[in-house]
């Protein structure tokens, strides 16, 4: 039987690209898709290499237990010697920005101060401790999940107290000390085989769903029926020339977490300091931003992939 490579993952738009590239590269590759399944822990899995892509926000798309029925798909091939890229260890990160934060720490990668709370109670309690503006985040998130911003106590409780709070799908919501940037933009570090590739800066402007998928991307057709500019700028631009402080630390961090592929949002405050506070295991690429710079990233994930074949 031929090998191949499987790609473990529960949407199909994001990896549409990828399929693209294999297929460009004729590399042999087998879609898993999580919504549903079986594994006969008895019988060996299939040979091949192995792709996790599974995503904390799968539950926005139907998916709810897709991240535990991929735990368990990783756990069997592991059990039987598998070779698989973000493994076991990289799905507890992406599903869990606790452990993501407690292992960049590990590494003296700065995060925002956070705390995390569980019950409404607690939750209003825990913005007692922040002297400053802050936000919250769902704990299993992706796609800007939970992020509300908040200048004093009395409007976190009122909100949490509203019909309008908006729950952790783990029922964990994070606060956290609120990183205010001196432009209106973050930075996105993509990492290929654990190594760093690019880095992409992004514009925040219009909040913080920030994923770089063309199929995330709305497009003309939902803009205001104003005058807009004849050449707005770009919300993805991939920065020429950018040097990652400490790169040699987030790299050994990718390493020590089972981490092959990864997008890594960054952001710097008006002192200068900078602060991890995002771990993508299931990274995504912008297609203009990659064409414009000539440099693309499904095209480096396929190509590592072919020669680890």
């Amino acid at each position: 039987m031929t090998k191949k490579i499987y790609v473990i993952h529960e949407n199909s738009e994001w990896t549409a690209p990828l399929f693209q590239r294999f297929e460009e590269l004729g590399l042999p590759y087998e879609d898993w898709h999580m919504k549903k399944g079986h594994i006969d822990l008895t019988e060996a899995p299939p040979q091949g290499i192995f792709y996790n892509r599974m995503s904390a926000s799968s539950h926005t798309r139907g998916h709810r237990y897709s991240p535990e029925y991929t735990s368990a798909v990783l756990s069997w091939l592991e059990s039987y010697g598998r070779k698989v890229f973000n493994d076991s260890r990289a799905l507890q990160l992406e599903i869990s920005k606790v452990k993501q934060y407690s292992a960049l720490k590990a590494f003296h990668i700065p995060v925002p101060r956070t705390i995390a709370a569980y019950g409404k109670d607690e939750l209003i309690h825990a913005a007692t401790k922040f002297n400053g503006p802050f936000i919250t985040k769902h704990n299993r998130a992706g796609k800007g999940l939970g992020v509300q911003l908040f200048q004093t106590q009395s409007a976190l409780e009122s909100y949490v107290q509203s019909e309008n709070f908006d729950e952790s799908i783990d029922g964990i919501t994070l606060l956290q000390d609120y990183i205010e940037a001196p432009e209106p933009y973050i930075v996105r570090c993509e990492f290929i085989g654990g190594k760093f590739l690019y880095a992409v800066q992004v514009d925040t402007s219009d909040g913080f769903e920030l994923c770089p998928a063309d199929a995330c991307q709305i497009g003309d057709q939902f803009c205001p029926i104003t005058d807009q500019p004849e050449n707005p700028t770009p919300k993805f631009k991939i920065l020429k020339d950018f040097v990652l402080p400490n790169q040699e630390s987030y790299e050994a961090f990718l390493d020590a977490n089972g981490i092959t592929f990864a997008g890594i949002e960054i952001i710097t405050d008006k002192s200068g300091n900078v602060y991890a506070y995002d771990v993508n295991t299931n990274t995504n690429y912008n297609r203009d931003a990659e064409a414009e710079a000539n440099i693309y990233g499904m095209k480096a994930i396929a190509e590592f992939l072919g020669k680890e074949l």
